[in-house]
């Protein structure tokens, strides 16, 4: 026999160790490995990972196989491995019913079982018994099997097999929207099992996603129907929403070595360099110890403080397992791959030494990796003291076969036996260099010859849908609902694909169905979605921010291809509109936006164009592979005739002859206006709710008790505010009921608004409750309503149509006969108003159409994709006005509830609840696309932003409130967005007038725009009060503060240097809500919970500047913890009582120097100045008892808000030193 090279002899040692650690426990008959020798549960995840030394000694065998025996050896390993993945696959294929459950319910209960029993594959503990959803399990078994099937291993056998695993796909694939356990099956720290969305669950499903979109399972021998199909955009998902995440974890986890399997070897999810490093550095220094790292912080696993006779940890306990929390020498392991994958050798070594300082030797000297170390019970008050200085001993199991897994592959690659690639054949590791730039190609199609026409006008020359033939256009419902075919499987009962949505990345292929080829529009330009598909002007933003995602999210071969087809309905007047022809022009030359981009035809872009093969529409079940699915050819036969065809509208105006006589309009003018509820006017921006006067915010009415120590006469305030009076009789307490949001009072409404709306209480005889609407006892006779309908007939004018549908909805409902017939058809108001709904969309006429589509009840198609879009980044969403009405939507909700839960918030205010929902769509593609404009909130409260807008509107345009709502109501859906763009920018704009009455946004660097369309700000009523000849800078930090507020935007480290305050104090007191200390001891500093709880307590201030001057107040507090000025600062501070001790000191400071306040709250009091202060009136109209003036300083300077602050910080705590000098630096 020829004697071993060395390497041979080295890789024998190896198979020794590898045999007597890791396969001496697999169990013949499943593959699986038990937990340890006591307990025979197998987990997926724990399972996979052993098994990756023996395939890494497989590939090491398969190079230097010089004689025989080396080739058994190699196909020993692999045949085990086969054999575990096998195993695993068996377990899972059981529990299939639960796969097809869960794609519908994603319920926890139904979910795979994270562990089955070794021995035969069964589950081994009920469905709620265990946190079993870990979704990072299946995603790493989905990554393995594909990176093993890729080095040439065989282990799925049959098409049945290839099916459930298709299925799998589509059990990860919402991964991002999925709240699970996560790898260390916990779920929220406290571990009282609620699940969490997790970064490592998130970022294993997106290594999953990508390995297997378009995998051969049966390898180099497998055909058509073998191959695993993901729809690229789903994949994309997961990725957006794990950079919004790293380095966080979760909600309750701030930070969790487990990241370190995600940014490195075997996920390799994320293709940010920077992102990559900035999440390793945050880890090793915060979670490094000598021992390995911590799992995350206050981990109370198998330490000394932890009570063994409970699973679960109270909230407060927390806290004791600082600094004590057990160290795992497994991520030692994954600091050796994550260093050897970026060859970089010193870290390599660096880490290697430190691992083998911490192994245990074995009696036969082999070296094992323990699970985990921790402070022995004696040297815990030691530990505490100086974190890191006590000696550790080993607990848990030795070895730890996860860690010795890694720990031999890392062995392996080191002496050269194994390079990266053959760890990684599917070069994921590649994903973080730098890509070329993409061209996306853009095809324009012609409805019909008369548009083909029209364009040749304009120099554009473009193909008609029959001219392209044999290429078939169709819109993208055709691609979704042909991807539902994927996966079915009669035998398993498997259904196929549950989700709908086809998004960008799928549409921008072509696809080839045996000789066919088809070609999808985006699923934005599917007209028969929402009212915002009629504004051109905004469709043609949303192609250019979908151009600009392709151009950073497109990674499959060839390039992306976007086809767009001009239909007649796109005609304006019968013209194409100019905003389109510009933009096709645009696209010709080559550049939009910084994308570059390529016009041409179909059959150019053939060759250059990614295409994916839909042969998994064929009916191989029934043995016909080669003919397609008798449904899939029935549904394109139907499908194809009439995918483009238009639908006629109704025509509202009835043939006959129409009695001139009946003139009659007061019953109904205004009757769209009288259902608004944005409240502009009023100081404290929010609006009163059903409840009576006595319970309205103490901050609005009652001034606070620190204010009180004047010794005013104080006027009882209960009874009636100032300038009602006791006449006005429907709105006093008697008559709650009325005092709905349709009608918000507030004492500064001049009277004559008070007036209007109780003439049209009177009118109206009972109030609207919601939106269950009570018929009016009908003391309007029929003949009312027929003179209504002939009215109806009469009008040209669409808004006047409005009205008069409107009242007729308020009195009879939507399905009252007209008495009017169409086509032998009884009419009904609903139809009438459908009809109405559709004209306004013609002409464009925004307010009416949002009004209508709300009293359709129409919902924006992609309203829940756009609440989940915003909730998975980490952003709550509120609806509703704020204080009493607003409802947090803290997790994703079906479409129906959430329409519900917006259109209860908002009351009978349809205009506003339509808005609401537009407005969310449109912060989602914000946060697609520019995720920088959310640094620093927590929480969208969209009801406070709408009143923002209305209010930013009402300081541009210089009009009252009624006036800036209406026109907020009716800005385009483009320009609203582009509004709304501004205010989250915190951009200064103006408003230019455009054609028709419509309002055009422009940023003010724009020459449209003159210096002097820029109106300063002031209150209509308190304006000649202020100084007449107001500035351009006047008002710019109160307008900045109240964006500020509204938009819940705080300075970065806000929250955590908040928790250091909480720390030296018993409580932060905000708004009657108190932050208690002991939240320190349940939560981190960095912790998202924490941050939530106190945006909660100061989400109860309704004013946002004051909300603005409170969070500087609380700034100005951690400067002093910060810089250690005090131990501690004492006991509960009211934070409300600093701001107004600055705004004291503020206005003595400008009654010295004769300021600007001098003309408002710093006069010189008189006795009808004490009445008014204490019926919460200022003169100037600032929020909350505070001087405007005080609202629009800046922070720095010497009379700057920060230096008031500090003034009161010192006059009021207690701890800060009264006398002897105190250098007073603000920085």
């Amino acid at each position: 026999m020829r004697s071993r090279s060395n390497s041979g002899v080295r890789l024998d040692y190896y198979q020794r160790i590898v045999h007597r650690l890791i396969l001496a426990h697999q169990e013949p008959v499943t593959g699986l490995f038990p937990a340890s020798n006591v307990n025979s549960h197998a987990w997926i995840r724990d399972n996979v990972y052993c098994i990756l030394a023996v395939w890494g000694l497989s590939m090491a065998y398969k190079k230097i196989a010089d004689q025989d025996e080396d080739r058994a050896k190699c196909y020993e390993l692999e045949q085990s491995c086969v054999k575990l993945m096998r195993g695993l696959l068996m377990a899972m294929m059981n529990q299939k019913d639960k796969v097809e459950k869960f794609k519908m319910t994603q319920s926890p209960y139904d979910s795979l079982h994270a562990k089955y029993s070794s021995k035969n594959g069964l589950p081994v503990v009920a469905d709620n018994e265990w946190g079993h959803l870990q979704i990072d399990a299946v995603s790493l078994y989905l990554l393995i099997l594909a990176q093993m099937t890729a080095s040439g291993l065989q282990i799925v056998f049959s098409l049945d097999e290839v099916s459930f695993i298709q299925n799998l796909v589509f059990y990860i694939e919402s991964a991002y929207s999925i709240p699970d356990y996560g790898i260390w099956e916990r779920g929220d720290k406290t571990n009282h099992g609620e699940p969490e969305l997790n970064a490592s669950s998130i970022g294993m499903a997106k290594a999953a996603l990508e390995a297997m979109n378009e995998l051969d399972l049966f390898g180099a021998r497998g055909g058509p129907a073998s191959v695993i199909h993901v729809l690229a955009d789903e994949a994309h998902k997961c990725q957006a929403v794990l950079q919004s995440m790293l380095p966080r974890e979760s909600n309750s986890k701030e930070l969790d070595s487990g990241l370190l399997c995600v940014i490195g070897f075997p996920a390799f999810a994320v293709d940010d360099a920077q992102l990559i490093h900035n999440t390793k550095d945050a880890i090793l220094s915060r979670l490094q110890g000598k021992y390995g790292c911590k799992r995350f912080l206050r981990d109370g696993y198998r330490t000394p403080k932890e009570d063994p006779s409970r699973l679960y940890y109270e909230r407060w306990e927390l806290r004791m397992f600082e600094n004590i929390e057990c160290e795992w020498p497994l991520f030692y392991c994954y600091l050796i791959l994550f260093h050897a994958f970026q060859s970089d050798k010193r870290a390599v070594e660096e880490y290697a030494s430190r691992l083998e300082k911490i192994m245990v030797r074995s009696e036969d000297g082999i070296l094992l990796v323990p699970e985990s170390y921790a402070v022995p019970q004696d040297l815990v008050g030691f530990e505490y003291q100086k974190p890191g200085s006590q000696v550790r001993e080993v607990v848990g199991r030795c070895p730890f076969l996860w860690g010795q897994s890694l720990f031999i592959l890392g062995r392996l690659l080191q002496e050269g036996f194994l390079a990266v690639g053959e760890l990684d054949p599917l070069n994921r590791r590649l994903g973080a260099q730098k890509k070329p730039d993409v061209v996306v190609q853009v095809v324009i199609i012609a409805e019909d010859n008369e548009i083909r026409d029209k364009l040749a006008e304009h120099d554009l020359h473009v193909q008609t849908i029959a001219e392209v033939a044999p290429i078939e256009v169709q819109p993208a419902r055709v691609l979704s609902h042909l991807y539902t075919y994927l996966g079915r499987n009669r035998k398993l009962g498997l259904s196929g694909r549950k989700s709908r949505d086809v998004g960008i990345l799928s549409t921008s292929k072509l696809y080839s169905l045996k000789d066919r080829i088809f070609a999808f529009t985006p699923q934005f330009a599917d007209l028969s979605r929402f009212y915002i598909a009629s504004d051109n002007e905004l469709m043609i933003d949303i192609l250019k921010g979908e151009i600009n995602f392709l151009k950073s999210a497109w990674d499959l071969l060839g390039r992306p291809l976007v086809t767009l087809v001009l239909k007649r309905i796109h005609l304006d007047q019968d013209k194409i509109p100019l905003a389109m022809i510009q933009t096709m022009r645009k696209l010709k030359s080559g550049y939009i936006n910084g994308t570059r981009v390529m016009l041409g035809s179909l059959k150019d872009f053939l060759n250059t164009s990614a295409i994916t093969d839909l042969s998994f529409l064929g009916s191989t079940e029934d043995g016909y592979p080669d003919r397609l699915h008798p449904d899939v050819q029935t549904y394109l036969d139907e499908h194809l005739l009439r995918s483009f065809s238009n639908r006629s509208t109704m025509n509202l105006r009835g043939g006959q002859l129409r009695p001139r006589t009946l003139r009659r309009r007061m019953s109904c003018k205004g009757a769209i206006k009288k259902t608004r509820s944005i409240n502009v006017d009023s100081d404290n921006l929010g609006m009163e709710g059903p409840s009576p006067l006595t319970e309205r915010r103490l901050s609005s009415i009652v001034p606070p008790p620190w204010l009180q120590a004047n010794k005013q006469s104080h006027v009882s305030v209960f009874a009636t505010t100032p300038e009602e009076g006791p006449t006005s009789s429907p709105l006093s307490l008697g008559n709650e009921l009325i005092r709905e949001n349709i009608y918000p009072v507030d004492p500064h409404h001049s009277r004559s608004a008070i007036d209007r709306r109780s003439e049209f209480v009177r009118q109206q005889e009972m109030p609207k409750i919601l939106i269950q609407r009570h018929r009016a006892e009908t003391n309007f006779a029929d003949t009312e309503v027929e003179e209504l309908i002939a009215m109806l007939r009469e009008t040209e004018n669409l808004e006047e149509q409005g009205d008069i549908l409107q009242y007729l909805v308020d009195t009879q409902g939507l399905d009252f006969n007209t008495g009017m017939l169409e086509e032998g058809r009884v009419v009904t108001v609903r139809d009438l108003l459908k009809g109405l709904y559709e004209k306004a969309c013609q002409q464009k006429l925004w307010g009416l159409v949002r009004h209508t589509a709300g009293m359709l009840g129409k919902r924006v198609e992609d309203l829940a994709k756009a609440v989940t879009d915003l909730l998975v980044r980490q952003k709550q969403v509120t609806v509703g006005m704020p204080p009493n009405n607003e409802h947090t939507i803290t997790a994703p909700l079906p479409e129906v509830e959430l329409r519900q839960l917006i259109h209860d918030a908002y009351g009978d205010d349809e205009s506003t609840a339509m808005l609401t929902q537009e407005l969310m769509v449109y912060l989602a593609m914000f946060i697609r696309t520019e995720p920088q404009l959310f640094h620093e909130m927590l929480r969208l409260r969209v009801g406070l932003i709408i009143q923002v807008m209305a209010k930013e509107l009402s300081r541009t345009l210089n009009c009252d409130g009624e006036a800036a709502s209406e026109h907020l109501l009716n800005l385009s859906p483009f320009e609203m967005k582009n509004l709304l763009y501004h205010i989250l920018s915190g951009k200064e704009f103006a408003v230019s007038s455009v054609a028709r009455g419509n309002l055009s946004i422009v940023s003010c660097k724009s020459s449209r725009v003159s210096k002097k369309s820029q109106i300063g700000l002031g209150d209509p009523e308190g304006e000649d009060a202020l100084i007449a000849t107001i500035d351009d800078r006047q008002g710019q930090w109160l307008r900045r503060r109240r964006l500020d507020g509204a938009l819940n935007r705080v300075p970065r480290d806000f929250y955590s240097r908040v928790w250091t305050v909480l720390e030296k104090c018993q409580g932060l007191a905000i708004e009657g809500r108190v932050l208690q200390q002991s939240l320190t001891q349940e939560m981190t500093p960095g912790e998202l919970k924490f941050a939530l709880e106190v945006e909660t307590a100061l989400n109860q201030i309704p004013q946002p500047e004051y909300r603005q001057l409170v969070v500087e107040a609380l700034m100005v507090l951690t400067l002093v913890t910060e810089h250690n000025m005090v131990p501690s600062l004492g006991g509960v501070i009211y934070v409300e009582h600093l701001v107004h001790k600055a705004n004291q000191l503020f206005l003595e400071d400008q009654r010295k120097v004769q300021g600007d306040a001098t003309l408002c709250c710093a006069k010189i009091k008189d006795g009808k100045e004490q009445q008014q202060a204490a019926s919460g009136m200022l003169l100037c109209g600032g929020a909350a008892y505070i001087c405007q003036h005080l609202y629009d300083s800046a922070p720095s300077g010497s009379y700057g808000t920060m230096t008031y602050m500090s003034r009161a910080v010192a006059l009021v705590l207690d701890c800060v030193p009264k006398h002897g000098e105190m250098e007073c630096a603000i920085s």
